[in-house]
């Protein structure tokens, strides 16, 4: 655990771990809706080279209806971000804190959102697991 989330040190290639990050976050009712390639985009920008580190934005639709319905404002915190960088002997994966996320400002103070902030907390603590089990 970081102080935003938990990281996850994979065994594989770069491609094998966004591969594998996507599968497990699907399980849990998670789809990919945005992929930022910082390190092409560094590239194409700045003309700089960085190791390969790719944010994936992780939404679950139903989680994210009930968040944006009980307080709109919530959007800016969404989707919930999920890192894939390029490591010594493979990948590291970091996954958001949601609950240290929806609990910014007076959110945390609402109850529907403390809700949903603990689902998908919980729903990302087992793609952690399930992506520590499958590297195991």
């Amino acid at each position: 655990m970081t102080g935003f989330g938990t990281e996850v040190p994979l065994g594989r290639p770069f491609d094998g771990a966004v591969e594998a990050v996507t599968r497990a976050l699907a399980a849990e009712g998670f789809g990919v809706i945005s992929r930022i390639d910082l390190d092409r985009a560094f590239a194409e920008k700045l003309d700089t080279e960085f190791r390969r580190y790719t944010i994936l934005g992780a939404c679950n639709p139903a989680l994210a209806l009930r968040a944006v319905t009980a307080r709109p404002d919530v959007g800016l915190l969404l989707p919930c971000n999920v890192t894939i960088e390029e490591a010594p002997g493979g990948a590291l994966v970091r996954l958001v804190d949601a609950g240290q996320m929806m609990a910014m400002g007076d959110l945390g103070q609402v109850p529907e959102i403390a809700d949903l902030a603990a689902d998908a907390g919980s729903r990302l603590a087992r793609v952690a697991e399930a992506l520590r089990r499958e590297d195991a």
